[in-house]
C-alpha cells in the first residue's frame, strides 16, 4: 500500500542575523584573547552559512536586550536553563501550530477534520502540556486525535517521525498524520571558549517544518515513501551528544564527526538502495542534513557524489544554518520546489547522537 508525503511547509522566526554579525557577537561575549578571536574568525568564515534565524532578538540593531543582554546595563549574561526553557515554551508552542497549519493548507484536499494523528519532534526544550496539544488546539483538530512527541533525538529526529507516520498509515489506510518538527537551538548559546561550544554557536539556528502523511495520492507534487534504513557508528558514540546543564543544553560536537559520517554514510545508503531496487548512480537528488559544511563535504566525497547532488543541502545551510531535526525537511522542500518528474528517486539522510545515521528513499509522486 503506497504512503505519501504531502504539503511540506517550513517556517523561521522573523529575526535573522548574518554570519558576520553572529561572529562579532560571540567575539564581544567570549572573545578578547588572540587565540579565541582567531578561532572565531576561522570557524565562522568556513561555516558555509550566510544567515541564520533566531527567536532571540537581543542582538538586532536597537533591540532593548532580554535573554542574553541585560536590558538595564547592556552587559552580556548567561541565563539559566529555566529561563531559557521558558522562552522555548512560549515560542515553540507558537511556531509548531504555525508551520503545522501551513502544511495542512498546502496539502491539497486535506482539512483539520481529516487529521487522525499528530507527531511532534523537538530536542531543544521541554514543556507539558506539549507542542502536540498546542497543534490540536490551535488547528481545531478533534479531541480524540492521537498525539505523540519525539524528544531529545537530535538532528535525525524527523526520520523516526516519518517512519511512525508510515507505519500508522499502513496499519490504517484512513489515517492522516500531521508531522511537525521545531527546534530553537539559539536558546542554548554557551558563554565559554570551549571549542565544541564555539562550533555549536556558529552553526545552529531556529526553524520549523511540517508535512502531512497519508495513503491518498497527492493531487500535485508530493513524495511516495519507498524505504527507510538506520545505522550506528559506534566509534562516534561520544562524538555527538548533549546534556542538560545549569545554563542550557551543553553540546559535544567533535571535529571527528564529519570524518565518521563520511566514512559510514555508504553503510546506511547501500542497504537502503537495495531495498528500493536502485543503484547509487540512478539517484540524482540527495537531501542530506547539512549539519555543517564539513559534513556535506565528507558525505559528497564518501559517496562519490557529483557536486550538484548536494545543491539543495548547501543552499539550506547557507540560508538557514543547522536547525537540527527540522533541517532535512527544509532540504526536501527545496528538492521538491525544483520540480521532479514522476517516479524520480530522492535519498534523504540525517545524523545524530549515537552516532546515528538515518536515511530514506522517496520517489516523486
Amino acid at each position: 500500500m503506497p504512503v505519501y508525503l504531502h504539503g511540506l511547509a517550513t517556517a523561521v522566526p522573523d529575526t535573522a542575523y548574518d554570519q558576520r554579525t553572529a561572529r562579532d557577537v560571540m567575539k564581544a561575549w567570549v572573545g578578547g584573547d588572540r587565540r579565541t578571536d582567531h578561532l572565531l574568525h576561522r570557524i565562522y568564515g568556513h561555516s558555509g552559512i550566510e544567515v541564520r534565524h533566531s527567536v532571540v532578538g537581543d542582538f538586532a540593531p536597537g533591540a532593548p536586550g532580554g535573554l542574553y543582554i541585560d536590558p538595564d546595563t547592556g552587559a552580556f549574561r548567561n541565563p539559566g536553563t529555566a529561563e531559557r526553557n521558558a522562552v522555548y515554551a512560549r515560542e515553540a508552542t507558537a511556531l509548531f501550530p504555525k508551520v503545522a497549519r501551513a502544511a495542512l493548507e498546502r496539502a491539497e484536499g486535506f482539512g483539520p477534520e481529516d487529521v487522525t494523528h499528530v507527531i511532534t519532534v523537538s530536542c531543544t526544550g521541554f514543556v507539558a502540556p506539549g507542542p502536540d496539544l498546542a497543534v490540536v488546539r490551535e488547528l481545531g483538530l478533534a479531541s480524540g486525535t492521537e498525539r505523540y512527541h519525539l524528544g531529545f533525538m537530535g538532528c535525525y529526529g524527523a526520520f523516526p517521525a516519518l517512519r511512525m507516520a508510515d507505519a500508522f498509515c499502513r496499519a490504517d489506510p484512513d489515517a492522516v498524520v500531521l508531522v511537525a518538527a521545531v527546534e530553537l537551538c539559539s536558546l542554548h548559546l554557551q558563554a565559554n571558549c570551549d571549542l565544541d561550544a564555539l562550533v555549536a554557536a556558529s552553526v545552529f539556528a531556529d526553524g520549523g517544518a511540517a508535512t502531512v502523511v497519508s495513503t491518498r495520492p497527492p493531487r500535485a507534487g508530493g513524495l511516495r515513501f519507498q524505504a527507510f534504513a538506520t545505522g550506528l557508528a559506534p566509534e562516534g558514540a561520544d562524538a555527538m551528544a548533549w546534556t542538560i546543564g545549569d545554563t542550557g543544553f551543553e553540546m559535544v560536537l567533535s571535529s571527528y564527526v564529519p570524518r565518521i559520517v563520511g566514512a559510514r554514510a555508504h553503510e546506511a545508503v547501500e542497504p537502503l538502495l537495495r531495498k528500493a531496487g536502485l543503484r547509487r548512480d540512478e539517484v540524482r537528488h540527495w537531501a542530506v542534513h547539512p549539519g555543517g559544511r564539513a559534513i556535506l563535504d565528507r558525505v559528497e566525497s564518501g559517496l562519490q557524489l557529483p557536486p550538484e547532488a548536494l545543491a539543495a543541502s548547501r543552499e539550506v545551510l547557507a540560508r538557514y544554518g543547522n536547525m537540527s531535526s527540522a533541517t532535512v525537511l527544509f532540504v526536501l522542500d527545496r528538492v521538491l520546489d525544483a520540480g521532479l518528474p514522476s517516479g524520480e528517486p530522492v535519498v534523504a539522510m540525517a545524523f545524530g547522537p549515537g552516532l546515528t545515521v538515518d536515511a530514506g528513499v522517496f520517489s516523486a509522486a
